[in-house]
């Protein structure tokens, strides 16, 4: 009797709207697929349908990855195809899927990527925003406070920004952003991206506030966010100052607490003061 080979997980990226955006390759995919982990069963069961498959299905989202993570390496260890897809796009970006990803790699099953779809590269596409150099900050906290403190160590970034928001906060979002990019900045709100009431809103960030005030639609659907990076500009923190600080704060506080006050002191940035921090010598404990 032949053992059966070892199984293989396949990554397989999906439509973030429009059906006709699935490739071949990843229809064949999940065709083959012996199971398909999927973000939630209801959504893929559906874009299953209008393609016409049929094909067992299993749930795999942030609440359940954990304990849903043995039972998929089981049936990939008895030689099983598994497909993971997320809702829409692909799978691990700002979506479920890296716990799996890991311990699938790390337990040595051949691990097989399907491009496609993602938000992410698509908006960045059209928003005639600089793209050579970029980051992705996924979601944003959802309170203010926090949100902003996050936008705060991110207003000295000249990479183009790219951020999920949901359409109820994108407004919050956006005003946070002028507080701490200032209103002049360019971005791009990016909504419903492929499907049939695609918008994009192109202006500065106090424009685009404006504009969410006179369309009814700009607080609808999935939006996806891409904001100018900082202008290259000379630092204008007093080095010495943030290099005393950081001297005198690292002998009585933690590295990241030293590093937040010291940035809060100086203007820099909290990296910035963190890297100075981790330079600092520590107090090496006496012998014996």
């Amino acid at each position: 009797m032949v053992s059966k080979a070892r199984g293989r997980l396949q990554v397989v990226a999906t439509p973030i709207g429009n059906l006709g955006d699935l490739s071949p390759r990843a229809r064949q995919a999940l065709e083959e697929a012996d199971l398909i982990a999927a973000e939630d069963t209801r959504h893929t069961l559906g874009m299953l349908q209008a393609i016409g498959l049929a094909r067992p299905l299993v749930s795999l989202h942030s609440h359940n990855e954990p304990q849903r993570v043995p039972e998929v390496l089981d049936r990939l260890a008895a030689g099983d195809v598994v497909a993971l897809v997320s809702d829409a796009g692909t799978p691990l970006l700002s979506d479920p899927g890296y716990e799996l990803v890991s311990a699938a790699a790390g337990a040595g099953f051949e691990v097989r990527v399907i491009p496609g779809p993602s938000a992410i590269t698509a908006a960045l596409a059209i928003a005639g925003l600089p793209t050579s150099r970029f980051c992705f900050e996924g979601f944003l906290p959802a309170r203010s406070r926090e949100r902003r403190a996050r936008l705060a160590d991110l207003a000295r970034e000249t990479r183009t920004l790219v951020f999920f928001e949901a359409p109820h906060r994108v407004v919050e979002t956006l005003t946070d952003m002028v507080l701490e990019f200032g209103g002049d900045r360019l971005a791009v709100v990016a909504r419903e991206m492929t499907k049939a009431h695609e918008t994009l809103y192109r202006s500065s960030l106090a424009d685009l506030i404006q504009q969410a005030a006179s369309d009814t639609n700009f607080q609808r659907g999935e939006i996806t966010l891409v904001v100018h990076g900082a202008p290259d500009a000379v630092s204008s923190v007093d080095t010495q100052l943030l290099r005393r600080a950081v001297e005198l704060l690292s002998r009585e506080l933690s590295p990241g607490r030293a590093a937040a006050i010291a940035a809060q002191l100086t203007g820099a940035t909290r990296s910035e003061a963190y890297a100075l921090v981790m330079r600092e010598p520590r107090d090496e404990p006496p012998d014996g």
